[in-house]
């Protein structure tokens, strides 16, 4: 009966959904989670584990300023996840750097930095030519522009980070229901009664964390999610010798040596598949950052839908015909996920709207 009559339902069990599931559960609600399951486009399986802050929010204020807080909390809210599920993220914030091929790509994203820094309290980055890129990756390859590098930029271990989020959750004692779809949702007399393909669930307060399924559930709640699918690929290589001690956008190493590609962006519907003509060319700028990938073998490659709003900003709203109906929407689930537990739960929970997210409501694509 507990299971049925939570607090909250977040629907959706991804990266979003867990953070704030996890936030909500030390607000001391009571916090089930309704996953469909791995069949479902699940946008966590494409995400490249970067917690970034140089590039995002450049023509967007309100969102530079919320993707920083989001990382400056990261350190605190991986030591607390560890806490909460005895295992490590793999957390860590040395930096991180964003490589150039050519001088005008180098040019451009160093006027996107200075518009960053000029309205982003606390960001601070570097322009470095080829050898001060060596100087952080002695790998790099000599005939690259150069890049950028900012101090404020990390990365996590995207799997162990969804799985201690899993484990943080039933740890907590929420509830988790995988291969639960959530069909209907009716409102009447401030409660929400949602028809599932398990047990019906009633609550005073739902949180729509589906990814693509938003834009079909958010109507039911009076609303509106236009969310698009970005297809993004992914490569990794099999185990090497260190050689990349900082993440860049486009090539990272993890902990255990293997070497992650990807940085695709694919407008192609609810297609999740694989294209070698993308991935060779993944490759090539991987060889040419990095030479000593030549002769890397690639073990595995897969495709997945990251979920984008038709600005590329987050969407975080309380439904007004449907209050304690909330919608949470973005395409950096990991950058963010510590702003979604410590700043999105607390307001779900029933505290004022941080002024962060004054700026990600609907209202703004009805213009």
């Amino acid at each position: 009966m507990r299971e049925r009559h939570p607090d909250v339902v977040v629907v959706g069990g991804g990266l979003v959904g867990l953070a704030i599931a996890h936030g909500l559960l030390r607000q001391k609600l009571r916090v089930t989670v309704c996953d469909e399951g791995d069949r479902d486009f699940r946008a966590s399986r494409g995400n490249f584990g970067l917690v970034w802050v140089q590039g995002k929010g450049v023509n967007s204020p309100p969102y530079a300023r919320l993707t920083s807080h989001s990382a400056r909390l990261w350190p605190d809210y991986a030591r607390q996840l560890q806490r909460d599920s005895g295992i490590d993220p793999g957390h860590t914030r040395r930096g991180g750097l964003s490589l150039c091929l050519e001088i005008d790509e180098l040019a451009e994203k160093s006027a996107a930095m200075a518009a960053l820094k000029a309205h982003t309290p606390g960001f601070d980055y570097e322009v470095l030519d080829a050898a001060g890129v060596r100087r952080f990756l002695p790998g790099a390859s000599p005939d690259i522009a150069g890049g950028i590098y900012s101090p404020q930029d990390g990365h996590v271990n995207p799997l162990q980070t969804l799985h201690a989020l899993l484990a943080a959750f039933e740890a907590l004692g929420g509830t988790y229901l995988p291969r639960c779809r959530v069909d209907d949702v009716s409102h009447r007399a401030g409660a929400f009664s949602l028809t599932t393909s398990g047990p019906t669930l009633q609550t005073a307060r739902i949180v729509l964390a589906a990814g693509l399924g938003n834009a079909r559930l958010a109507p039911l709640v009076g609303l509106y999610a236009p969310v698009l699918p970005v297809r993004g690929q992914v490569m990794i290589t099999e185990r090497v010798a260190p050689f990349l001690p900082y993440p860049t956008t486009s090539v990272r190493q993890t902990t255990e040596g293997t070497v992650q590609i990807g940085d695709s962006q694919e407008r192609v519907g609810l297609d999740d598949g694989t294209l070698p003509e993308v991935l060779v060319n993944m490759a090539r700028r991987a060889i040419a950052l990095f030479p000593l990938l030549r002769s890397a073998q690639v073990v595995r490659t897969w495709g997945a839908l990251r979920i984008m709003t038709p600005d590329g900003l987050p969407l975080y709203e309380e439904s007004r015909s449907h209050p304690g109906a909330f919608v949470a929407t973005c395409h950096s689930g990991v950058t963010l996920a510590a702003a979604h537990s410590e700043l999105i739960a607390p307001w779900i929970a029933g505290n004022d709207a941080p002024t962060l997210l004054e700026t990600f409501d609907g209202a703004r694509f009805a213009l």
